[in-house]
């Protein structure tokens, strides 16, 4: 449910969409190639749904609703990206149908840099 601007965040932390509970499943307790990622954390003005601060690299799970709102995403990106952020967005059902692939994606992202996982 990436791109709210922090606004209805307290609840979806608490209530978190089926496919960001799958994907956390995979993402936390450095289980992607060692690297350490946060769930809702704040960046700037925003809430991101995932986070590896060390390699700078968002991952968002969205929804339907951001079919309608591909301006304000779209800003959204434009200000991570100037923070020197990477932003890979994936939809729900990407995630609940092909995790797999998804976490494939996530790892050459995080490939693609020189730094070495803290551990």
């Amino acid at each position: 449910m990436g791109g709210y601007d922090g606004l209805h965040r307290p609840s979806l932390r608490k209530h978190p969409t089926e496919a960001e509970r799958l994907l956390w499943r995979h993402l936390r307790l450095r289980q992607l190639g060692g690297w350490k990622f946060r769930r809702q954390q704040p960046v700037g003005p925003y809430i991101v749904d995932f986070v590896c601060l060390e390699k700078r690299l968002i991952v968002e799970v969205d929804g339907g609703h951001h079919a309608v709102q591909v301006e304000k995403d779209a800003r959204r990106a434009a200000w991570l990206e100037a923070e020197g952020f990477q932003l890979l967005r994936f939809w729900n059902t990407d995630v609940l149908r092909d995790v797999t692939t998804v976490q494939e994606t996530i790892r050459a992202a995080l490939d693609g840099g020189h730094s070495a996982p803290a551990r």
